[in-house]
């Protein structure tokens, strides 16, 4: 009979890692003759993948409290049903792949039917709302952590854990060239391309997409007069905004293209997966409204929008690594409801918002947060990392420098790779090999 495997992410960073995990699962089952099935919830990739979702993860992705009281009744209708599907088809192991909101009450009743559970991808409780690590204790069996700092922070703490390595910190950069992506979205590739990435739920897009666009026009109005050349070779050619692949520093070719004047600049908003089409059209019509004098596409990959992009205005979340890992210079910014933030300000304990930042321990990124995020700010911040020169270069070589702290030094196979090898060592489906290193491990 074929293992069942309950596997569970509820927004869009963790919907990406869920669907790698299955097609990961999927290999190592073949590489030993066997298969299993996969159930839980989850977004498009997830599904493509092989997972029969019984709750779509874009009906639930909401964050903030005033958000989630808004949507509660059909939260806890999608919760119930996930319930019911473990109740009824008793899964041999689950991995849940952060948004703890939900997940941790599933891990209480998956604990109650003693089926082994996975956490992967911490929620931040070294940040705020502390008390649960005894949920952690008690109804997790295994914490797989993508940060560093997080392995100790649990293992304190009486929890089995590993630091794994970071997903993003393993994958290569997007082949797709330039002029494809142009081709594709209708862009020209000689203008500077600026990525703006409000977030992947709906309701951030609401809160972070007007301020960025306005802090558009803004950088629009202002290249009217372009940023003098800090050298000769400035002075050449258009910037392409393309990095290197390995050490995410500029080529000679870019260092030898100006920065684009005002009317060459284009701006790329990257839309997740896990948005409704409905959301995906209201985010159209709210560009259409608010920048119909800009040059603005709406695309569907956010490591290609980096990749390409000169510099990028992204709002606190995943996105932030994923910049960061490009190599792509950027500001951070964020904005939740007055309640949230006011509740937040008293009970988060960490110096920084920004991922980046907490794990580099210093302000390594502009950080734009409610009050502060302003258009005026996001350009104060953002003009000096355009033009070659001192703050560019320097953010650059910070940037080269943090890929390297998101790498786990004692997993050779990779993140998703290893989350997969514990989840068949706890299936009791793992080879021997695999099962050896876990326990040197």
């Amino acid at each position: 009979m074929n293992p069942s495997i309950f596997i569970s992410a509820g927004e869009a960073s963790g919907e990406a890692y869920g669907a790698l995990l299955i097609d990961e699962l999927t290999a190592q089952l073949k590489a030993q003759g066997q298969t299993a099935t996969f159930f839980g919830m989850g977004g498009p990739r997830m599904a493509a993948a092989g997972l029969d979702r019984v709750v779509r993860a874009e009906d639930v992705a909401v964050m903030g409290i005033t958000e989630v009281v808004r949507h509660l009744p059909r939260i806890y209708r999608e919760f119930r049903k996930l319930k019911q599907s473990i109740r009824d088809r008793r899964p041999s192991v689950a991995v849940l792949i952060d948004f703890p909101d939900i997940h941790f009450k599933l891990a209480k009743e998956l604990h109650r039917l003693s089926i082994p559970v996975i956490f992967f991808v911490s929620p931040q409780l070294w940040a705020w709302k502390k008390h649960r690590i005894k949920l952690v204790q008690r109804y997790v069996d295994r914490m797989l952590v993508i940060f560093p700092f997080e392995e100790s922070f649990y293992r304190e703490r009486g929890v089995k854990a590993e630091f794994v390595g970071h997903p993003l910190a393993e994958l290569p950069a997007p082949s797709i060239s330039r002029e494809a992506s142009a081709a594709q979205h209708n862009l020209d590739p000689a203008k500077t391309w600026i990525a703006l990435l409000p977030g992947s739920r709906a309701k951030e897009i609401r809160d972070n997409l007007p301020e960025m666009l306005a802090a558009a026009r803004q950088l629009v109005s202002a290249q009217r007069n372009p940023i003098p050349a800090d050298s000769p070779a400035q002075e050449k050619g258009h910037d392409r905004g393309t990095h290197d692949s390995g050490s995410r520093a500029e080529s000679s070719e870019q260092k030898d293209r100006a920065l684009a004047p005002a009317s060459a600049l284009q701006f790329l908003i990257p839309l997740a997966a896990t948005l409704r089409p409905s959301q995906r059209e209201h985010t159209r019509q709210l560009t259409a409204a608010l920048a119909p004098d800009l040059s603005v596409r709406l695309v569907n990959d956010a490591r290609a929008a980096l990749h390409h992009a000169r510099a990028s205005i992204v709002a606190s979340g995943t996105a932030t690594v994923e910049a960061a890992l490009i190599g792509n210079p950027f500001v951070v910014v964020y904005r939740v409801s007055p309640l949230t933030y006011a509740i937040a300000k008293r009970v988060v304990t960490v110096p920084h918002v920004a991922m980046v930042n907490l794990i580099a321990q210093k302000r390594l990124i502009p950080e734009l947060i409610q009050h502060d995020f302003t258009a005026s700010n996001i350009v104060r911040q953002l003009q000096p990392l355009l033009p070659d020169g001192p703050p560019r270069q320097s953010m650059m070589q910070e940037l080269a420098e943090f890929r390297g702290l998101l790498r786990a030094r004692k997993n050779t196979a990779g993140a998703i790779a290893r989350v997969a090898e514990v989840t068949l060592e706890l299936l009791g489906a793992a080879s021997p090999a695999v099962i050896a290193a876990a326990v040197r491990s």
